[in-house]
């Protein structure tokens, strides 16, 4: 579980920079750079062992193309209707997705997964409810939404992938995920194509923030996520993904000099821990009673 509070960590630094650097920029562009520098950290790692068997190379360009591709063309692309904060707040329904779309594929209803996932939204709910300036716009909305429900299928496939074939490292084939997002990136026409940015238009300080976003949020982040996603159960994985949230709020509070409601945040977090410690317990085989 430390890969995913880490990485939790990381992540909250990007809905600030994002919002303070790369406002206007197209977000067709800002996807295709931050996938291409995270390709570039996984190739020299990359390995076709085992690859050919089952069309398995595809598969894993599938699921970046979703959880990568797709999600950050909905994620960039919301920033033209949000606010940060409102776009961080409507991250919360990324656990129900998990849970929702792991109980889809297994057939079985883990009442205990939803609980931690319900838990998790309501500490979060809890943090961000005074916040909330008036309706956000649908279409940032349903950007949210679809971005959220993209990043939690892509969690799920990649574990049933790695089930299936356990072989060689994650880092020896990582660097398909993310050439999946940039195909995907490539494809799929984004709204603000008509006035996208030039490569050479970005000043420096946008560069370091696509470096940050692309070696170290993407590249690091996602790969120490999936790991994570392999060494927890689909409960716990729901509810790490609003530990961010609080985070989030401690780097505005430090770094970005916001502001935040003391007494929210520890409520909220303590309700987010709940959730974790909650789903890890169901991992344990309930003691069987002597006779």
């Amino acid at each position: 579980m430390i890969h995913l509070l880490l990485v939790s960590l990381i992540w909250a630094f990007s809905f600030g920079l994002i919002k303070n650097h790369l406002a206007g920029v197209d977000a067709s562009l800002v996807t295709l750079l931050r996938l291409l520098l995270a390709l570039a950290v996984f190739l020299p790692f990359f390995r076709w062992s085992g690859l050919g068997r089952d069309w398995l190379w595809a598969k894993l360009m599938g699921i970046g193309a979703v959880q990568y591709g797709v999600m950050y063309l909905a994620y960039l692309n919301a920033f033209r209707f949000l606010q940060a904060h409102e776009i961080a707040l409507l991250t919360i329904t990324t656990p129900l997705f998990v849970c929702w779309i792991n109980d889809l594929w297994t057939h079985r209803w883990h009442p205990v997964h939803l609980g931690a996932a319900v838990l998790s939204v309501a500490g979060a709910g809890v943090l961000v409810y005074a916040r909330v300036d008036g309706a956000p716009a649908l279409a940032g909305l349903l950007l949210i939404q679809l971005s959220n429900a993209c990043f939690a299928f892509g969690q799920l496939a990649y574990r049933r992938i790695r089930e299936r074939h356990p072989g060689p490292p994650d880092r020896a084939w990582f660097a398909l995920l993310f050439a999946g997002g940039i195909l995907a990136a490539i494809v799929i026409p984004s709204p603000g194509a008509a006035t996208a940015t030039a490569v050479g238009d970005l000043a420096t300080a946008q560069w370091l923030v696509l470096v940050y976003l692309g070696v170290i949020a993407s590249g690091a982040g996602f790969f120490l996520w999936n790991y994570g996603a392999t060494q927890v159960n689909a409960g716990t994985l729901a509810a790490m993904n609003n530990i961010k949230i609080p985070l989030a709020i401690l780097v505005s509070l430090l770094v970005f000099g916001e502001e935040a409601d003391w007494s929210r945040l520890l409520l909220g977090g303590l309700l987010m821990v709940a959730g974790v410690a909650w789903a890890e317990r169901s991992k344990k085989p309930a003691p069987t009673r002597s006779s």
